[in-house]
């Protein structure tokens, strides 16, 4: 009788490790997906970047205003800094 309850006791520990298992593998597969998809999309963005210059200039201009706007809203940057950084922007917007 011994050997009847730990033979079912063996097969519930082989189900739950089983089980846990598959939830383990599936929680693998969905982010490697996620990675696949990241590097996806990282690819076509350096293809887009090769083939359109202009596009690398609009994102790092794009960058240096979120900054900007950064500083100003979380006071970092003083009111004469604003204004120097400004006509610094407006500068190159102008010379592109």
């Amino acid at each position: 009788m011994v050997d009847s309850a730990s033979a079912g006791e063996q097969r519930e520990d082989f189900c739950r490790d089983s089980l846990q298992l598959n939830k383990d593998l599936e929680k693998m597969t969905e982010e490697m997906e996620n990675i696949s998809v990241h590097l996806s999309w990282m690819a076509y963005d350096m293809v887009v970047q090769r083939t359109d210059p202009q596009l690398g200039k609009s994102l790092k201009r794009l960058e240096d205003e979120y900054l900007h706007c950064e500083a100003v809203i979380l006071g970092f940057a003083d009111k004469k800094h604003i204004d120097v950084h400004s006509a610094v922007v407006n500068q190159k917007a102008a010379q592109e």
